[in-house]
C-alpha cells in the first residue's frame, strides 16, 4: 500500500517512526501546508517526495492518504482524496461533526474506496490481552465499566494547543476516541448515552515553546463525563477531563460477575492486564495473549493493507465512536437521553504476533 501522508505535525512524528517497520506499507509522498514541514518529514527518507496538499491527493503513486491534519480538516482532506479515487485512513476523531462523518462513508461507498481511522491503539497487545480474557469468560458476565481520563491540559507540553480548545477539541473528543474505541472493542456497540459537561476557565496559557505565556481562548467544555449504554446492556461510566490533575483509577475497568479486569492505558498499544477474581485476595497480571506485539501507530494501516474492507480500525467504528461522543456532548446540553443511531460490528480479535512491529 502506497501511502501520501498530509500533516506533519507533531503526532507524524510517531508515524514516520514505525513506516519502515510495516512491511507492507510504503511511505511515497508528504504534504503540509507549510512547505518546510513537509520537506523537513521528507528529508533523508529515499523514494519520499514532499508536494503540496492539492499535488499529493492527485498523485498517481499515492493509493491510500494519511490525513493527519487537525480535526477541523478532517472531513473536508478526506472528501477530496476519496474523490480522488484514493483510500484514506484519518487520525481521530473520524471528524468534528457527526454529519460530516457520515459524509465521508457514503462518498467512501459510493466510489468504492476503503476508510479507516484511528486510534490503532486497540490493536495493541493491552485491550487486546483483555479482549481475549472477556471473550474466555475469566470475569463472567460483564456488567459495567469506567473509564477515566485526567490530565490538567494539553497546553502545558503543546506548542500548539489552540485546537485542542475549539469546538472539535476538548477531551472528548481528543482523547475520548482511544477510551471509546477500546470499550466497542472490549463490550460492542453503544445504543444510547447520558451525559453532563463543564468549563470553568475562559482561558489557557501555553507552557512550552516559541508561544510559552500566550494565552488562548476556551470555546469548549473541558470536563465531560457520561454513561454509555452498550446494546449488551453493559453501562459504561466515562470520564474526560483537562481540569483535573491525576487520579489512582485504572485507565479502563470491566466489572463483571466473576471479577474486575483492569484494562491498560488506551492511548499505549502494550501494558499489563491484571484482574481481581471473585474470592480472591490480590490483583493478578495476566499474560500477553492476544494483539500486535510492539506494535507503534501506522499497525492500523498495515492492518488496513492486509485486510482491506475488512480492517479492524475501520470507518465505520471510527464514525460510531464520533457520533457517541457528539451525543454525549449534545445530552450535556439537552439534559435528555441520546439514542445512537448507526451500530457496527465488534472488530475482528487480533491473534498473538500477527506481525511484530520493532521500532
Amino acid at each position: 500500500m502506497k501511502v501520501g501522508m498530509i500533516g506533519c505535525g507533531v503526532i507524524s512524528r510517531q508515524y514516520l517512526a514505525s513506516f519502515d517497520q510495516l512491511p507492507d506499507v510504503q511511505l511515497v509522498a508528504v504534504a503540509d501546508l507549510d512547505r518546510a514541514r513537509a520537506e523537513a518529514a521528507a528529508e533523508g527518507r529515499e523514494g519520499v517526495r514532499a508536494l503540496s496538499v492539492d499535488e499529493l491527493i492527485v498523485d498517481a503513486e499515492v493509493d491510500t492518504v494519511l490525513n493527519l491534519t487537525i480535526p477541523a480538516a478532517h472531513a473536508d482532506v478526506d472528501l477530496r482524496a476519496i474523490a480522488a479515487g484514493k483510500n484514506v485512513y484519518s487520525e481521530k476523531p473520524f471528524a468534528v461533526t457527526t454529519e460530516e462523518g457520515q459524509r465521508v462513508l457514503a462518498a467512501a461507498a459510493a466510489a468504492g474506496v476503503v476508510v479507516g481511522s484511528a486510534p490503532d491503539t486497540v490493536l495493541g497487545t493491552g485491550t487486546q490481552t483483555a479482549r481475549s480474557a472477556i471473550d474466555d469468560g475469566t470475569i463472567g458476565t460483564p456488567i459495567a465499566a469506567m473509564a477515566t481520563m485526567v490530565t490538567p491540559g494539553h497546553e502545558r507540553w503543546h506548542p500548539q494547543p489552540d485546537f485542542y480548545y475549539v469546538p472539535g477539541g476538548g477531551p472528548l473528543l481528543d482523547m475520548g476516541p482511544y477510551y471509546i474505541h477500546a470499550l466497542v472493542t472490549l463490550l460492542g456497540p453503544v445504543s444510547a448515552v447520558i451525559g453532563a459537561s463543564s468549563r470553568l476557565r475562559s482561558e489557557r496559557t501555553i507552557g512550552s515553546g516559541p508561544r510559552e505565556g500566550e494565552t488562548i481562548p476556551v470555546s469548549t467544555d473541558t470536563h465531560v463525563t457520561g454513561v454509555l449504554v452498550h446494546e449488551s446492556g453493559v453501562l459504561s461510566t466515562l470520564v474526560m477531563s483537562f481540569d483535573a490533575v491525576a487520579t489512582t483509577i485504572h485507565p479502563i475497568e470491566i466489572h463483571g460477575t466473576g471479577g474486575t479486569l483492569a484494562v491498560p492505558d488506551p492511548n499505549r498499544f502494550d501494558g499489563d492486564v491484571e484482574v481481581r477474581r471473585l474470592g480472591g485476595d490480590a490483583w493478578e497480571t495476566l499474560p500477553v495473549a492476544a494483539g500486535y506485539v510492539e506494535a507503534s501507530r501506522g499497525i492500523g494501516l498495515q492492518d488496513m493493507a492486509v485486510r482491506g474492507s475488512e480492517l479492524r480500525a475501520g470507518g465505520a467504528l471510527g464514525q460510531h465512536v464520533l457520533e457517541v461522543m457528539n451525543a454525549v456532548l449534545e445530552s450535556s446540553r439537552s439534559g435528555s437521553r441520546e439514542e445512537i443511531t448507526s451500530t457496527v460490528r465488534r472488530p475482528a480479535a487480533v491473534a498473538l504476533d500477527d506481525v511484530r512491529i520493532t521500532v
